[in-house]
């Protein structure tokens, strides 16, 4: 074998090579594709992480060309060549060169993957879980992680030239439990105590503003031991930005610059400002306060309709609670099975089922059709805006209940119909959220966003005496349908911080347990600030057009929370434990 023909940094990847490379003498190393015997000569499809070319096995190179095998590790010295006219390959960015192979060393022999390394798999989720390394061969996977890195380097390119200052925040920090649930780390330096992995860098980026930091990012990673989910995983990654000396608008402005600087990357180009609705406004119109826009289906209110209706069950529903419907264009030639798969699907967000109306050739239908009348269900299609043809579909109760029911339903009914454009886009600013949030079980507040959130000035008076009508300077940024991510204007003012704990039932002793060294960084001259955490997971998994973030994170968990790849969580040596001072029961 002759002398490597170049540094490591400096090979061309199999996959650049292009027809200005003809003449070129190279040197490649890679996977093996494919291997394929024709008239005497050995084609070679070498791939790395770029795509793969052609290799000519000549003459006495004919016979280590074909002792390859799939996925063996290969370094070809050759020269780059010009296809014939009749062999060119337009469906491959290849296609029009090969190499002719003078050298071909098998580096490292492999056995026969589990699966085969291409787009088109058939293997399950379980199994590419599994042997990761190996489905991130695939060249979809391995594309995935390649834009991930230009995105991820736009980003900082971006708020680089923003004077936005990158800052590591500790990893190893306090449990603050006031959100989900945190993962604890046992210190075996200090008996019987923890640390918490970081649910966000939230304290920390306050604090660095406190410093005089002024503008921090940070793509951060984060922990939440919580329920996993398409869109969840317990370890996940944001990009964390906070400022110093802005208003709500300035965030705005900064995010929508970002995503006009990031989203092209995929041929995405959101408008120049976002739209702007309240949380009330959206959960009154789409039933969540993560609205997918980009079809209609919007919820209509029954409750006038409902209260003076002959179905009892209606009727008591409008006055104890509310009774919300969605029209479903052409709905009305659903079958029975179908119209009952309708309360199937609210039934988990505590629904008992659906009512349902229409009107077909056929005459008036319902359920409730013997209460109601033709005359009743005419009233109900009338206020809910379904014509001949259409279906309505109501359901009552508890306004939370409501809401995420007709909220779920309608994005599942727009699927199923197809109303979704996925060639469109709709980001959207929601804002005015509720700042605390009254939880029936433990019958107290918790922080609908993180307890260091400001309530908007002229709802400020109402905090002790109806604390559940105080609006946050909270706001998050949705596009189709996903939240991309959330912020708000924080409290710097340590009298402002005082009274929402109070509002929380977090007594002067209990702050001062829970975030007193916060609490003293603001006696010392906190400016006002806020900021935004982006969920660059979801970013990804929206820019690449898939349903799951597992798709773009290169080592997931499954739902349960497990890697099949390092059977990860996994038992530890009782020494271990006995050092950590734990013991299991």
């Amino acid at each position: 074998m002759e002398a490597t023909l170049m540094r490591a940094w400096e090979r061309p990847f199999c996959g650049s090579l292009r027809a200005a490379d003809v003449g070129r003498r190279v040197e490649l190393v890679g996977w093996v594709r494919r291997r394929r015997n024709l008239g005497g000569i050995v084609f070679v499809d070498l791939r790395d992480r770029e795509g793969w070319v052609q290799v000519l096995a000549r003459d006495e190179l004919r016979e280590a060309g074909e002792k390859l095998s799939q996925e063996d590790v290969v370094r070809v010295v050759g020269t780059v060549a010009a296809r014939s006219a009749e062999t060119v390959n337009a469906e491959m960015p290849t296609g029009e060169v090969e190499v002719e192979a003078e050298t071909v060393e098998l580096l490292t022999a492999a056995e026969t993957p589990p699966f085969v390394v291409e787009d088109r798999v058939n293997a399950s989720e379980e199994l590419r879980l599994r042997y990761r390394y190996l489905d991130l061969r695939r060249p979809e996977m391995m594309a995935t992680v390649l834009l991930r890195d230009r995105i991820v380097f736009a980003i900082r390119e971006y708020f680089h030239k923003m004077a936005f200052v990158d800052v590591e925040t500790p990893i190893l920090t306090r449990s603050t439990p006031e959100g989900a649930r945190d993962f604890l780390v046992p210190s075996r330096l200090s008996r019987g105590t923890f640390y918490a992995l970081p649910q966000s860098p939230q304290l920390f980026k306050q604090l660095l503003q406190v410093a005089g930091l002024g503008r921090y990012i940070q793509i951060a990673r984060c922990f939440r031991d919580e329920a996993l989910r398409a869109e969840r995983q317990l370890e996940f990654t944001q990009v964390d930005v906070e400022a110093s000396f802005v208003e709500e608008e300035d965030i705005f402005t900064i995010i929508e610059g970002l995503f006009a600087h990031v989203f092209p990357i995929v041929g995405i180009t959101p408008p120049a400002t976002f739209p702007r609705m309240t949380f009330d406004e959206a959960m009154e119109r789409f039933g969540t306060d993560r609205p997918d826009t980009r079809f209609g289906m919007e919820l209509v209110d029954l409750g006038a309709v409902a209260k003076t209706c002959a179905f009892e069950a209606l009727r008591s529903a409008a006055v104890s609670g509310r009774v919300k419907g969605l029209a479903v264009p052409g709905g009305a030639s659903f079958s029975r099975k179908q119209l009952d798969e309708l309360s199937d699907l609210v039934k988990p967000f505590g629904a008992p089922g659906v009512m349902w109306f229409r009107k077909t050739a056929e005459g008036y239908g319902s359920p409730a059709k013997k209460a109601l009348g033709d005359q009743g269900i005419a009233a109900f299609l009338q206020a809910g805006g379904a014509g001949e043809g259409d279906l309505l579909v109501a359901v009552g109760g508890a306004a939370k209940v409501v809401f995420a029911a007709l909220g779920a339903l309608r994005m599942e009914l727009g699927r199923r119909l197809g109303v979704i454009p996925n060639d469109a886009h709709a980001f959207l600013w929601v804002t005015d959220f509720p700042l605390l949030e009254w939880d029936e079980e433990t019958k107290r507040y918790y922080a609908s966003h993180h307890p260091f959130t400001s309530p908007k000035p002229e709802d400020v008076d109402t905090l002790e005496s109806d604390p559940g009508a105080v609006r946050a300077r909270a706001y998050d940024v949705v596009m189709d349908g996903v939240e991309l991510g959330g912020g708000s204007i924080r409290i710097h003012d340590p009298a402002l911080q005082r009274k929402v704990f109070s509002a929380l039932g977090i007594d002067e002793a209990q702050a001062k347990h829970k975030f007193g060294f916060l609490l003293e960084a603001f006696r010392y001259g906190a400016p006002p600030h806020g900021g935004i955490a982006l969920g660059l997971d979801r970013m990804v998994m929206l820019m690449v057009g898939k349903d799951s973030i597992r798709d773009v994170i290169a080592f997931p968990k499954t739902t349960a929370g497990n890697c099949l790849l390092t059977e990860a969580p996994n038992t530890v040596d009782a020494e271990q434990l006995r050092e950590l001072h734990i013991a299991l029961t």
